[in-house]
């Protein structure tokens, strides 16, 4: 499993023209092909850089990297903060919306989707 954690997002909300941001996880089992880990955050960034809802962020890089690697499996979780919530409506200062999106092995096994969310989850000291 080749996991990219707490990849810096920041983009802008389609339906209110604020932003958000937060952080990225994603991760895939490599069949034949892989890239280089710089890749994935390109990836990300290269989404973000669009006017989005963060629903579609999630999707569009799991399946960019679905398509580019043909892996086993892909999985990446978006956890961010809306200024949307923040300044308007609701006026939520600490709340956030976590999405994710699980295509091949992470959503058929249950095994490889613990691993994954065990890794995330995990601190290691100086990493």
């Amino acid at each position: 499993m080749v996991i990219a954690r707490d990849i810096e997002v920041y983009s802008l909300c389609e339906h209110h023209m604020l932003p958000f941001f937060g952080k990225m996880h994603v991760a895939y089992l490599p069949r034949k092909r892989v890239i280089g880990l710089s890749k994935i955050p390109r990836i990300v960034d290269a989404f973000a850089r669009r006017l989005q809802i963060q629903e579609r962020l999630t999707q569009d890089v799991a399946q960019s990297i679905q398509e580019i690697t043909d892996p086993v499996g892909v999985g990446v979780i978006c956890q961010a903060r809306h200024f949307c919530m923040m300044m308007r409506g609701v006026e939520k200062q600490h709340s956030g919306a976590m999405t994710s999106a699980m295509l091949g092995a992470f959503r058929d096994r249950k095994s490889t989707r613990d691993e994954f969310l065990a890794l995330v989850n995990h601190r290691a000291s100086g990493i």
